[in-house]
């Protein structure tokens, strides 16, 4: 166990752990294989449980607060994990990057904890690919997801509005995720679309946030991942349970963190549908109205 921790939050190679703790090499890989397992059977349940309908709006109530974005349900992203060159499948883990990698997909609440991932996907992947063949993302397209009923926003009497995800360019725009307008064609003249964009962001920041503590915490996120692919999966996993459990025992209140070395999806061209364009509309005018407006907004634009 001492060996894995070291390894998690130092990224020590395996020649040093064999020196540190006398144990062979492969020895210390099997260690941290079967713990990490060890450590996501025991913890995924009740750090990352599924939510119902109150706790789902109990959880927005927390985004309105902190980031001033009503009906938003979570952040959602996707980072590459550096890994060394696979045995199989060698250039479908070949990212735009030039480097091999698999693809960390998370969502994540306003405290910045995860609160679903997926991990594993080929780096070569979209963002828009990974989050499509996701359990989550089936479940959402599905409308299979236990998301509260349609609420009007704070100050309103209609229309009744979904709880929405929010991520960036590269996934598709729906009736239940929204993504920034894109940036071909804003300007200061046109406030409403860029006050949009500046809100948008303020609440994915969080899952920007979240991917930094957790590198910096779990260190071996810095370096590349010099194990089995299997077992650098379920160093990951591990890595983000324990960050939910350390989380939800230390407490939310400390310095933000918007370092961290896990290189983002490039952006895609993804379209979205008519339902999806209608809902970001109301947003969009919802932040511009007396109801919805922040007296800085813009002047952050």
């Amino acid at each position: 166990v001492f060996s894995l921790f070291r390894y998690l939050g130092t990224g020590q190679s395996l020649a040093n752990l064999h020196f540190a703790f006398l144990v062979g090499k492969s020895t210390a890989s099997v260690i941290i294989r079967e713990t990490c397992v060890a450590i996501w059977n025991a913890l995924h349940a009740a750090v990352m449980a599924q939510l119902h309908k109150e706790q789902w709006k109990e959880k927005a109530d927390v985004f309105q607060q902190t980031c001033q974005f009503p009906n938003c349900a979570r952040a959602i992203d996707g980072k590459h994990i550096r890994i060394k060159k696979p045995v199989r499948s060698v250039s479908q883990y070949y990212n735009y990057k030039k480097y091999f990698s698999f693809v960390l997909f998370a969502m994540c609440d306003a405290n910045y904890s995860f609160r679903y991932i997926d991990v594993g996907s080929y780096g070569s992947r979209s963002d828009s690919a990974v989050f499509a063949h996701s359990d989550f993302g089936k479940l959402l397209h599905d409308k299979a997801l236990d998301l509260p009923e349609h609420t009007t926003l704070p100050g309103t009497t209609s229309p009744a509005m979904p709880f929405v995800f929010v991520g960036d360019e590269a996934f598709a725009l729906g009736e239940n995720l929204m993504r920034p307008y894109s940036s071909r064609g804003l300007s200061l003249a046109r406030r409403a679309r860029p006050g949009f964009n500046y809100r948008l962001i303020r609440a994915r920041r969080v899952v920007e946030c979240a991917f930094g503590k957790l590198a910096n915490k779990w260190r071996f996120l810095h370096t590349p991942i010099h194990l089995k692919l299997e077992t650098a999966i379920s160093a990951v996993k591990a890595a983000c349970v324990l960050h939910n459990f350390v989380r939800a025992r230390d407490g939310y209140n400390f310095e933000d963190s918007l370092t961290h070395s896990l290189h983002s999806h490039r952006p895609s061209v993804v379209r979205g549908h008519r339902q999806g364009a209608a809902v970001r509309e109301q947003f969009t005018a919802y932040f511009m109205s007396p109801h919805g407006a922040l007296p800085w907004q813009l002047d952050a634009i």
